[in-house]
């Protein structure tokens, strides 16, 4: 009888199902690094092979096997670029990838406002999580070395505090999406011109004061899940596979543990992409933008290559094991992430976050006697002059281009803010690129004008002539050799003549405006004769609705430049000193587009406002610097103390009031002056900013606290950061010329 029990006993359990158990790497609830060891230990060499380079042109293998998914990024730093077919750039024709698009990081940057970079951060991550994107390829960061690189308006600035400060919001809002930030060109892409075959020579020194902070931050402080790789070398080698850049600095300094991607087409050489840090491998024989060998994918540096060699016995398994961990790592960050968010596309929130950001971001540059906002109890008719008042601004300028689901023009927002308050009237004024098409997104807008130059100035005169107020729109475009990827601009001048146009509306009308959409500085040898100019910016899909709120005064500009503008090219360090674009004589003796070009840094950590003030340059506009519709007084800056420890912080306070008629917000700004050290410091150098939103009459009492990091230099003999004791000074202002106070203080 008990023999029979067990018997149905055993029977009984052969009938029920025995649940399977989790797979570790599936488990949610256990910790990444075990999930990451546990499908590591799973996984096939050719399994793991396959994961370290593309399969598409945006996209790189899972695990089917294993129910690991792919990994699929996208660009940009702006907006959700549209989908491209699997193995081809032309586009995939789809009718639901339309997005919206943001300002470009210019402006962010311009609004000094890390709040409002979190928004776009946020905002641009649930665009991409919609999409399903697993990494977004941005935000850029590299520094604006020379304006005339063709990529500044993707980037932060000049400063690197600047910088570093604003990009780690836009990390943490973007992968509050389950979606990676990827932060480039990682690192010393500073130019368009050469930008594959430069090699980039310079100071430690340089490389850790200016050009690496913000990236630094991005890691350690925004806790950035990718970082990509530049085009160009240092110190002989591709950045995408440099040793000291991948290993050295980023992983062991900075203790990275997220991916690090090439820039598409970046690797050159599959032992330096094994041992050198890289992980994973786009855009092999392709340029990255528009052309490329056709299924490739096999043949690419981290493929075929690299097993063979694992294969010969040649290398072994130990850096494939880092690539892939890292690679899982960010897997199960994003796309098995269970508890990402859904994510949006195309919302009336986005368009308005959008819109926020541009309105922020706007600077206000010059307004003698006070002639914006534009009073429109007082004007009768105004005129609208420029071709950048009508011409799209989201179609174009490289990897960046985007299809949106709309985009409001400057004369557009004008007409639709202004209503039947007044008469808009519009004249072109100039052609320039009457072109509206980048790899097959087409704008739409037809722009041809067969008029001669002096045509479209009669007619843009004649309109100005009558006019109460007149708008002049121009500015650079997103056309080859302006602002745009893989080419530098051919000068700092305006092109298109636009200065004739605006000399000649000058003495025409004394209430011109002048508005200038760039993301880089541009000659104004106009500048006296024209009462108000804002910088524009590229404003993306809300860009009319954005510039109009500020220019008829629903909004306060309160935008400050973060870069300089010079009044010539021999006002800045890598023009005056050299070597931009590279060493004249490789330059002139290169017969091949492969031919490397060395090219030193001899500006050193004298980049931007640094280099204006050691050499006493008096800027067109200096950095920080921005207007406002309504008016500033600082009060006297304080300390909490009149020495510090090297442990020790100290803290700066000053009162600010708003003693205009109406709200504005101010960006208290400051800098530190090193008063004796023993190697050459910049004059001064932005440690501290804040932004403040006043009421009319309102005063508020504003801090700022730094450390002894604020202080320090980098010491390139001792490899090490340098809190010097001594004597500093504390400069608060509202620009990196407009110092309202000074507060000695001493380190010991």
């Amino acid at each position: 009888m008990k023999f029979k029990r067990m018997l149905l006993g055993f029977s009984f359990l052969i009938g029920v199902p025995v649940l399977a158990q989790t797979p570790t790497y599936q488990d949610v609830s256990k910790p990444i690094e075990e999930r990451v060891k546990d499908a590591l230990s799973r996984m096939t060499l050719e399994e793991k092979i396959a994961m370290t380079h593309a399969q598409s042109k945006f996209s790189s293998p899972g695990v089917p096997r294993l129910g690991i998914p792919e990994v699929w990024a996208t660009d940009g730093p702006h907006g959700i670029r549209p989908e491209v077919l699997w193995d081809e750039w032309e586009q995939a024709g789809w009718t639901n990838d339309s997005c919206i698009a943001f300002p470009a990081l210019t402006c962010l940057a311009a609004t000094w406002n890390p709040e409002i970079s979190h928004l776009y951060g946020k905002s641009i991550g649930e665009e991409a999580r919609y999409r399903k994107k697993d990494i977004l390829l941005g935000p850029g960061v590299n520094i604006y070395r020379t304006p005339l690189n063709g990529r500044n308006f993707e980037y932060m600035g000049e400063d690197p505090y600047l910088s570093a400060t604003m990009v780690v919001p836009y990390i943490k809002g973007v992968q509050e999406n389950g979606v990676a930030a990827c932060v480039k060109h990682y690192a010393l892409n500073n130019q368009e011109f050469k930008r594959h075959t430069t090699n980039v020579n310079l100071s430690d020194r340089a490389l850790y004061e200016i050009y690496l902070p913000a990236f630094k931050a991005a890691v350690q402080e925004g806790g950035t899940w990718s970082i990509m790789g530049s085009y160009n070398l240092y110190q002989g080698i591709h950045a995408c596979h440099n040793k000291r850049l991948l290993q050295d600095i980023l992983r062991d300094e900075w203790g990275f543990d997220g991916v690090v991607v090439s820039d598409w087409g970046g690797v050159h050489d599959t032992e330096q992409a094994i041992f050198n840090g890289l992980d994973l491998e786009f855009g092999s024989w392709t340029n990255g933008l528009s052309d490329g060998t056709r299924s490739a994918y096999d043949n690419y540096y981290l493929a075929d290559p690299y097993l063979k060699l694992i294969r010969e016995g040649k290398v072994g398994t130990k850096e494939l094991d880092e690539k892939v961990g890292n690679i899982l790592r960010l897997i199960f960050r994003t796309s098995m992430n269970t508890g990402k968010p859904f994510g949006s596309l195309g919302s009336p929130e986005h368009g308005k976050a959008g819109r926020t950001i541009g309105e922020e971001g706007i600077v206000l540059l010059q307004n003698t006697n006070n002639l914006l906002p534009i009073d429109l109890n007082k004007a009768k008719t105004i005129a609208v002059v420029g071709e950048n008042a009508i011409k799209m601004m989201t179609v174009g300028g490289g990897s960046s281009s985007l299809k949106v689901k709309y985009e409001i023009s400057p004369l557009d927002g004008l007409v639709q803010r202004i209503g039947s308050k007044a008469k808009v009237v519009y004249a072109r004024g100039y052609v320039g690129d009457p072109t509206g098409e980048y790899n097959g997104v087409k704008s739409g807008q037809d722009l041809k004008d067969d008029r001669s130059e002096d045509e479209l100035l009669a007619e843009a005169l004649a309109a100005a002539k009558t006019a109460d107020y007149v708008v002049f729109i121009g500015g650079l475009n997103k056309s080859n050799n302006q602002d745009c990827e893989d080419t530098d601009r051919a000068a700092l001048e305006l092109p298109y003549a636009q200065n004739r146009v605006i000399d000649e509306l000058a003495k025409v009308n004394k209430n011109l405006i002048v508005v200038n959409i760039s993301g880089n500085a541009v000659a104004m040898p106009w500048v006296k004769s024209v009462p108000a100019i804002v910088q524009g910016w590229y404003l993306g899909s809300e860009a009319g609705t954005a510039l109009a709120s500020v220019l008829v005064g629903d909004v306060a500009p309160s935008g400050k430049l973060p870069f300089t503008f010079p009044v010539r090219l021999e006002d800045v360090g890598a023009h005056k000193l050299g070597e931009y674009p590279g060493n004249a004589g490789e330059l002139a003796q290169s017969t091949h587009a492969g031919d490397t070009i060395n090219e030193t840094y001899h500006d050193d950590i004298y980049v931007g406002y640094r280099w204006a003030d050691k050499e006493k340059i008096q800027p067109l506009f200096p950095f920080g610097h921005g207007l406002s519709y309504t008016t500033f007084a600082y009060g006297k800056p304080t300390a909490d103390k009149q020495t510090m420890t090297a442990d020790a912080t100290i803290t700066f306070t000053v009162t600010v009031k708003n003693t205009g008629t109406r709200e504005g917000q101010e960006v208290v700004q400051l800098y530190i002056s090193d008063k004796k050290s023993s190697l050459p410091r910049p004059v001064k150098e932005l440690k501290g900013f804040k932004k403040v939103k006043l009421a009319p009459g309102e005063e508020q009492t504003v801090t700022l606290t730094i450390d002894q990091k604020a202080l320090s230099y980098f010491d390139d003999a001792k490899h090490a950061w340098i809190a010097e004791p001594g004597k500093f000074e504390a400069l608060v202002g509202s620009s990196s010329r407009d110092i309202k106070g000074v507060v000695p203080f001493e380190l010991r």
